[in-house]
């Protein structure tokens, strides 16, 4: 009966006499070791040991024997296995002892506990990422809105600078910095995750073809492009335009990852995560899902490396070659879209990521490109600007005017309320920013279409957190992401408004 209870337990019981040797190793010290029972029994427990614990765990056996007692499993300890192959694993062990006929042993109770450190550094990251997020978000919200208003009034000054006039060059070299600077703020943001998208079904396949034409210009012709794209692979719903800049950031680093030349694979497969898959990847759900690898041949990665390539701002290029955000992007894009990620890298022998996303059955929708509504000409609607930032606020009021509307202005919720409850005429629309104190966009929103229902919104925001979740509410066509251009506020007011007079055709 005992023997069998043994042989049955799911951790790994070992017996070791007063000379360190193991005299008992039940069915599962064989398995989590990888030995033949007649391997074991007789050899010293150091055996099982990493070479460097060795020798200090034979004096602490020597002072486990000479004052024996219980130690609980996990009190503190950081132990190691070692296998018969040579590989080791993070272990537990729990202690205790029995007096025989025969002398003293030692029980030793072992755990390897491999996929709960696995799931904690997973989880650590998980909220170093969010609360990395956290910060790069609360910058990022007043950071836009400065852009915003750079971006702005080097536009007006280049709508004004006659064409020979020096300043233009002035206010062209702003612009391109405020662009540079958005595109930074974009990529700070990419990995908090709480962001408009804009998800759609669609195949796999029809977005990495597309993209593979720009990637061929990105890698250069010293390395190879090639697409293993499975003719069978499902439809996922995610954001396609980020979906292709996060096959664009892969590609970009393994080119970098092969300054002598060499291959980028990319391929595609339906495939089916499991329960054991998903006990051991944090907020994966076991079901079918879309895999896209992306492979290369080039110098590959250390552990420490492949621990920390997630991290923002991580980065093993030289100064001023690499922002550290590219793979905390990619990282942030597929956890938006309900996926996960997983990397396999050595040194001298390339890289693989593959990217699951969960396959859905609806059909694809087109992915052909909408023509956007074209420019307002002399609009005459009434809009109402709400914006906390006074720079920000006036800017959007000045070229809402310049565009031909009627622009009101409001500092705020209840200003906005009181506005549209005392203006005689009709307000068309509402341009406001999600993020304001006492009372934000989504609720103004709701205040304002309660008094007037035919009012329109649109939303505006350098960042906007949790508020973004709420689709319903905020709705993902009429929204305006900071900083903007005179050309992209123009259609989206437009857009919001209907298409509906002042167009040029």
């Amino acid at each position: 009966m005992v023997a069998a209870l043994l042989e049955s337990a799911a951790q790994a019981i070992l017996g070791v006499d007063q000379a360190g040797r193991i005299a008992l190793a039940n069915a599962r010290t064989l398995e989590m070791f990888g030995y033949e029972r007649a391997d074991l029994l007789g050899s010293p427990i150091e055996t099982l040991l990493p070479e460097t614990a060795r020798e200090k765990h034979a004096i602490d056996r020597a002072g486990y024997f000479a004052n024996p007692r219980v130690r609980r499993m996990g009190t503190g300890l950081e132990l190691a296995g070692r296998r018969k192959d040579g590989s080791e694993f993070p272990a537990e062990v729990s202690l205790s002892f029995i007096r025989t006929a025969d002398g003293m042993f030692a029980i030793a109770f072992v755990s390897d506990v491999t996929q709960r450190k696995r799931l904690e550094e997973q989880l650590m990251h998980a909220r170093k990422m969010e609360a990395v997020g956290r910060l790069a978000g609360g910058v990022a919200h007043d950071f836009n809105n400065m852009l915003t208003v750079v971006s702005g009034y080097a536009q007006m000054i280049l709508d004004q600078a006659p064409a020979l006039d020096p300043l233009r060059g002035h206010a062209e070299e702003i612009l391109r910095a405020a662009g540079r600077a958005a595109a930074l703020t974009n990529q700070l943001l990419a990995f908090s995750r709480p962001q408009i998208a804009r998800p759609r079904v669609f195949g796999v396949n029809t977005v990495l073809t597309q993209a593979a034409k720009m990637l061929h210009r990105l890698i250069g012709e010293d390395i190879e492009l090639s697409l293993s794209l499975s003719p069978d692979a499902g439809n996922i719903k995610a954001d396609p335009g980020r979906l292709e800049q996060a096959i664009v950031n892969l590609a970009a680093n393994a080119r970098d990852a092969m300054p002598n030349g060499g291959r980028i694979t990319i391929e595609t497969a339906n495939t089916t995560l499991d329960d054991t898959y998903a006990k051991t990847h944090l907020d994966v759900q076991p079901g079918e899902y879309v895999m896209i690898a992306v492979s290369d041949d080039g110098n590959g990665m250390d552990a420490e490396t492949r621990r920390r390539i997630f991290e923002p701002f991580f980065t093993t290029k030289a100064k001023g070659k690499g922002t550290g955000l590219g793979l905390a992007m990619v990282y942030g894009i597929v956890k938006q879209a309900g996926g996960d990620i997983w990397v396999y890298s050595e040194l001298g022998k390339g890289t693989v990521f593959k990217l699951y996303f969960p396959r859905v059955r609806e059909p694809a929708s087109a992915l052909g490109g909408h023509s956007a509504p074209p420019l307002a000409r002399e609009g005459g609607e009434t809009v109402l600007v709400v914006e906390d930032e006074r720079d920000v606020r006036e800017l959007t009021a000045k070229m809402l005017k310049r565009m031909g509307y009627h622009a009101l202005a409001a500092a705020g919720g209840a200003e906005a309320l009181a506005i549209a409850g005392s203006y005689a005429g009709r307000i068309a629309l509402v341009v406001t920013d999600v993020v304001m104190p006492d009372m934000g966009g989504g609720r103004l929103a709701e205040e304002l279409r309660r008094r007037r229902p035919d009012i329109k919104i649109l939303f505006i925001s350098g960042y906007t957190g949790n508020t973004i979740s709420k689709r319903d509410a905020l709705g993902a066509a009429a929204f305006l992401a900071k900083p903007f251009s005179r050309e992209e506020l123009a259609r989206k007011v437009r857009e919001a408004l209907g298409g509906r007079r002042g167009q040029v055709d």
